[in-house]
C-alpha cells in the first residue's frame, strides 16, 4: 500500500508541472481576415474576349489582389497592349490598367455569387480629336456552382470607345455574357472551356461570340497553359470592318481570327 501511495505521489509530482505548463501555453493566434496575393503572367499574345490586344506579339501581365474574410475584395491588373494604335491611327497607349472591387459569398451549399465593378483604363492613349475614349466601366454579377460559372457584365458608358453606327452616340449598355467551366484533372492538370457573347449597343456589326478550350499544368514553380480561341468576328479586312486593325504603316490584322496561345503564370 505504501509503495502504491509513493508511486502515486511521484506520478502526481511529475504530472503537475506538465499540466501547469500546458495550461500556461499561449493560445494560437487567430487567422487574419486579410489576404494579399500577387500574380505575374507572360503570354504569347493577349487575347481579351477572343480579340487580339497585342497584334500577335507577347504580353507581360501582372496584378495584386486583396480579399477580406467577409467576402469583400479589391484588385488591380495591368497588361501591355497595342490594340489602340493598331485600330486607331494616331493612338499611342501601350498599357491597360484595370481596377476592380466587389463582394462574393455563398448562397447555399456549392452555389455562390460575385458582384462588383471593373474599370479598364488606358493612360496616355493620345487619341485624335473626335475619337471615342477607350476607358470603360462595367458592372458585373456572377453565379458559381462547383466547376461552372455564369457572369454578365454591362457598361455604364461606351464600350472601349465604340460609337453607335447611327448618330455616333455612346454605346452605353453594351453587355458580355460569359459561361465558363473549369475541371481539375489531377496530377496538376486542369481543363477550361468557355463561351461568351459580346453585344455592342447600337453597333450590331461589332457584336460577336467567342469560344475557348484550354489546358493548364502546375509545374511547381508556376503554371503553364495552352488554349485554342475562336470567334465569329473573323473578317476579310475590307474597308470599315470592326475587328480589322490597320496600323500606321497600313498593314492589316484580323483581330478576331482563330489562334493558339500559350501562357506561363505565377501566383505569390
Amino acid at each position: 500500500m505504501k509503495k502504491l501511495l509513493l508511486a502515486s505521489a511521484v506520478a502526481a509530482a511529475f504530472a503537475a508541472p506538465t499540466a501547469a505548463m500546458a495550461q500556461a501555453a499561449p493560445a494560437a493566434a487567430p487567422a487574419s481576415p486579410h489576404t494579399f496575393t500577387g500574380n505575374m503572367t507572360l503570354a504569347s499574345e493577349y487575347l481579351y474576349r477572343g480579340i487580339a490586344q497585342t497584334r500577335g506579339k507577347p504580353a507581360l501581365q501582372g496584378g495584386f489582389d486583396y480579399s477580406h474574410s467577409s467576402g469583400l475584395y479589391l484588385g488591380t491588373w495591368a497588361s501591355s497592349i497595342s490594340w489602340l494604335s493598331d485600330a486607331t491611327i494616331g493612338a499611342s497607349s501601350s498599357l491597360e490598367m484595370d481596377v476592380y472591387g466587389g463582394y462574393k459569398g455563398a448562397i447555399s451549399g456549392d452555389l455562390g455569387f460575385d458582384v462588383g465593378v471593373l474599370t479598364y483604363n488606358y493612360p496616355g492613349s493620345g487619341l485624335p480629336t473626335g475619337a471615342g475614349k477607350p476607358d470603360t466601366t462595367e458592372i458585373y454579377g456572377a453565379l458559381t456552382y462547383q466547376w461552372l460559372s455564369a457572369k454578365y457584365s454591362q457598361t455604364t458608358g461606351s464600350l472601349f470607345g465604340w460609337t453607335k453606327t447611327t448618330g455616333g452616340g455612346k454605346t452605353s449598355g453594351s453587355g458580355y455574357l460569359d459561361v465558363t467551366g473549369t475541371w481539375d484533372l489531377g496530377s496538376g492538370f486542369g481543363l477550361v472551356a468557355h463561351v461568351g457573347h459580346q453585344t455592342v449597343k447600337g453597333r450590331s456589326s461589332a457584336s460577336y461570340t467567342d469560344y475557348k478550350l484550354g489546358v493548364t499544368k502546375d509545374v511547381g514553380f508556376g503554371t503553364v497553359g495552352l488554349a485554342y480561341t475562336s470567334t465569329d468576328a473573323k473578317e476579310s479586312c475590307s474597308a470599315g470592318e470592326d475587328y480589322c486593325f490597320v496600323n500606321t504603316s497600313g498593314s492589316t490584322y484580323q483581330a478576331g481570327k482563330d489562334r493558339l496561345s500559350a501562357t506561363f503564370g505565377k501566383t505569390f
